[in-house]
């Protein structure tokens, strides 16, 4: 080996040495610096024709191993999904209070029977009227406030999605620009260690967003895609589309979260995502927020039915002269088909002696009053002729109203041996006459139809359906014309048509109190919403969507639409908390004052068994008021607890991953002096080697 050869060995002993002390220098120095990766300088022999000829970098590179950063994205994904998840919902579960609390929301249905079981006591007293009636308005006042801030959640979910879609735009396109630097570096020999150092960074602010897989291109620089496959980075950057609702309500249809690949297609995001911030916000604002929202609904409905339901069974003292039902969402001939049993409409004057009365006596199709035969298209005409001019009944926008003349009133008992039902609601109960609590639409959707009843619908009107996946995605959306046939049966069976309905995706059925439902086919099984609905019911002005209560968004819709009849905000008096007395003598008092039959009635609500109907997350159930409101309450806290122990869960997982990522990956110092103590014993071996060659150039220069 010549001295020349030995010199240029050592040369690169030199450099190389000098190369690894300073990656380890910058290891050194960023040993505190948040996400650094320590370098790592691989030296590798060279060789000319099979004979070594020293050494050099081959590369610096990161301390990376891919497994332990798959593991860390794909569990700070899950944290920060869970953890949005948990923030928000933790939101929603303190808009209800302290269940154990007096001031919480369901202490305040607790109060509201109380506050009826003492007016039972003392019915005269208008202290205790009012007492009940302000109790009564702040308990539905309070669940508008809880259904109003419920989509304000949703409405600051919707908001943090945009905001993290342009997030993602800005570190996809951050990320492509760093692999075009790192691609250059790579093929030019350069060191990309800091530039890839930036990148990861980037990439693991990207992962917290959504779940992302990420290889390693040969030419430098990542491959980044989401859990599903869809193409993010690495061949040019996607595109991440998405658009505001604004204003959000129970009945807002929210637009797609869109990603377009570097190739150019369009797809889906919000079917792409498993994991990550974006998917965290997307089931809260479309599962977790709206099931909250209509079992709230469900549970509102209910009370002020019950409350109606006690109410219609009574009457002010004295008699309104005005009964004013609720639109009914239908005909009046289909409304009063299928009543059996008795009913007796009675004209009272100012002292409550029964002026005059109607009784009307129920079955099926046919009916009776004061023994004159009635059927629904003449029954009107026969009970105001039979009301003899003191009262006069009609039926207008969906609506029917009696109206006493002069100054009487007008007072509805069912028979106590056989009394007038339909659904299982009196007469006046049914029809909304005699209402404590009102609301602008349909409340509850038990409709009467029957598969021959008409549904007063103009044939073409449409209605757009949006079917939904688990988790809230969307399958896609379904328009839909009103069929020409006229009746229900010609309508549930357009609906179920697989080609011009929804009959791929389920089954909708009319059951015996006329609800019209959609079972979703399919595991798991498809959701129905509704986008938009032009379709308007002749004879009341009342979309299919309102009719039937299609879609959780406007059942949810119910909570805020609540409020005590004006007359009885205004006078407590005209609560009605007297029952009817037909056995009374002609010429005596009817209705008494004192009498508090109809506060007991109105306190009994609470323990009465109800119909529930099921929701986007529960079953549907018979039981009390009490007892629903009691379920919903261990509902939402169990489910926030849930979601605390989901998010706490998958932070520490987060936190175990990056620990293991970091202990491989970052700088130790006792290791990188024992690396600096090798590198300066190398380098000063190769300048001793350098030092004896040129000894020994010099004894030979002395020599000649």
């Amino acid at each position: 080996m010549s001295l020349n050869s030995i010199i240029n060995i050592a040369n690169s002993g030199l450099m190389t040495a000098q190369a690894q002390i300073r990656v380890s220098s910058d290891n050194v120095a960023n040993v505190n610096t948040p996400g650094y990766v320590r370098k790592v300088a691989d030296q590798v022999a060279m060789s000319t024709g099979g004979v070594g000829s020293g050494v050099e970098i081959g590369r610096v590179r990161l301390a990376t191993d891919r497994f332990l950063q798959a593991a860390s994205l794909q569990a700070d994904a899950d944290a920060a999904r869970q953890g949005v998840r948990y923030e928000l919902y933790d939101r929603i579960q303190s808009l209800f209070g302290d269940p154990g609390g007096d001031s919480g929301f369901f202490s305040r249905i607790d109060g509201l029977f109380s506050a009826f079981a003492a007016s039972a006591e003392d019915a005269g007293s208008t202290p205790l009227r009012s007492d009940a009636l302000q109790r009564a308005q702040s308990l539905f006042d309070e669940s508008a406030r809880i259904a109003g801030q419920i989509q304000s959640v949703r409405e600051d979910a919707d908001s943090r999605i945009k905001t993290a879609v342009e997030q993602g735009n800005m570190l996809l396109s951050q990320i492509e620009a760093l692999n075009v630097e790192i691609a250059r570096a790579t093929i030019n020999g350069g060191d990309a260690t800091g530039t890839l150092g930036a990148q990861t960074q980037l990439i693991d602010q990207l992962s917290s967003l959504m779940d992302i897989n990420v290889a390693q291109r040969p030419q430098g620089g990542v491959s980044i895609r989401t859990g599903t496959g869809v193409l993010l980075a690495g061949a040019g950057h996607a595109t991440l589309e998405y658009t505001r609702a604004g204003s959000v309500n129970g009945e807002t249809a929210f637009a797609d979260v869109f990603v377009t690949e570097p190739g150019g297609q369009k797809r889906s995001l919000t079917d792409n995502l498993i994991s990550g911030e974006i998917k965290g916000l997307l089931e809260l604002r479309d599962v977790e927020a709206p099931a909250a929202a209509e079992r709230l609904g469900e549970l509102m409905a209910r009370v002020a039915d019950e409350l109606n339901r006690a109410h219609n069974q009574n009457s002010s003292v004295p008699a309104p002269t005005t009964l004013a039902g609720r639109n009914m969402g239908q005909g009046f001939e289909a409304a009063l088909a299928g009543f059996q049993g008795t009913t007796t409409i009675a004209v009272t004057n100012a002292a409550g002696a029964i002026q005059t009365r109607a009784e009307v006596v129920f079955s099926g199709g046919t009916m009776t009053v004061n023994g004159v035969a009635a059927d629904p298209a003449t029954f009107l005409a026969t009970l105001n002729a039979q009301l003899g001019g003191q009262a006069t009944a009609s039926f207008t926008d969906g609506r029917l109203s009696i109206t006493a003349t002069g100054s009487n009133g007008v007072a509805i008992a069912d028979d106590p041996a056989d009394p007038a039902r339909k659904n299982d609601k009196g007469f006046s109960h049914w029809f909304g006459l005699n209402d404590m609590i009102a609301s602008g639409r349909p409340a509850t959707y038990d409709t009467g139809l029957t598969p021959a009843s008409p549904h007063g619908f103009g044939a073409g009107e449409t209605i757009t359906f949006r079917l939904g996946a688990e988790g809230g995605g969307r399958m896609r959306d379904i328009g839909f014309a009103v069929p020409a046939g006229g009746s229900m049966a010609d309508l549930v069976t357009a609906l179920n048509n697989p080609a011009t309905g929804l009959g791929r995706y389920g089954t909708f059925s009319l059951d015996a109190q006329g609800a019209l439902s959609f079972a979703g086919s399919g595991s798991p099984p498809a959701t129905l919403s509704v986008l938009d609905d032009t379709t308007v019911q002749a004879q009341s002005g009342v979309s299919m969507t309102e009719l039937f209560g299609l879609g959780g968004g406007v059942r949810a819709s119910r909570a805020d639409d609540f409020s005590i009849r004006t007359d009885i905000r205004s006078n407590p008096g005209r609560l009605a908390l007297a029952q009817l007395n037909l056995g009374a003598a002609p010429g005596s008092s009817a209705l008494s004052s004192g009498d508090g039959r109809g506060a007991r009635l109105l306190a009994d609500a609470a323990t009465t068994t109800v119909s529930f109907d099921g929701t986007s997350s529960s079953a549907g159930a018979s039981m009390s008021l009490s007892r629903y409101a009691s379920d919903l309450s261990g509902d939402i806290g169990a489910r926030a607890s849930a979601a605390k122990t989901r998010a706490d869960a998958a932070g520490a997982l987060s936190q175990e991953a990056r620990a293991r990522q970091s202990a491989y990956e970052g700088v130790n110092l006792d290791e990188e002096l024992v690396l600096l103590t090798t590198y300066q014993q190398a380098f000063n071996a190769s300048a001793r080697l350098i030092q004896a060659a040129s000894e020994m150039y010099d004894t030979l220069l002395g020599m000649t």
